[in-house]
């Protein structure tokens, strides 16, 4: 293994060591409509990616699908609005467009959303017929080293 895979794998182990939940809703954008499926996290290693983190904290696990790896979740995705919709929301609000695929998402699970803090650690961002799920959209950031040091303190 490359020093980047090694720190990649354990990036994720390490995510998934401190996390409330294992369960994931994640978006994306691809040919005009805002797609969510929902996965496990054994699907990290083939739809994020190791990229350099901000302000010194290392490296940082993101949720940056490619259009091969869009492709190959279109299985279990849905279409959940078109991207047209979806900018005018955002354009319209102050959150940003990981905050606003959340409230779609919970809106669509008939839930009323509201912006919190809790971390990820604590509860998923959403919870449906019992089970706690993280939402993720695309360019999420996971993690970084730093962050991810900090909580295993």
């Amino acid at each position: 293994m490359t020093t980047n895979t090694t720190l990649f794998k354990s990036l994720i182990d390490r995510y998934n060591a401190v996390a409330y939940t294992h369960n994931y809703i994640w978006g994306f954008i691809f040919k005009g409509n805002v797609y969510m499926t929902i996965t496990t996290a054994n699907m990290m290693p083939f739809v994020c990616k190791l990229d350099r983190a901000s302000r010194g904290a290392g490296y940082a696990l993101r949720f940056c699908p490619t259009s091969e790896q869009k492709i190959a979740l279109m299985p279990t995705a849905k279409v959940i609005c078109s991207e047209k919709y979806f900018n005018e929301v955002y354009a319209k609000s102050k959150y940003n467009k990981g905050e606003i695929f959340e409230q779609i998402v919970t809106e669509y699970f008939g839930q009323v959303w509201t912006k919190d803090s809790i971390p990820f650690t604590e509860d998923g961002d959403i919870t449906v017929n019992g089970i706690a799920y993280q939402i993720k959209f695309q360019k999420a950031t996971f993690c970084n080293e730093k962050s991810i040091a900090n909580l295993e303190k």
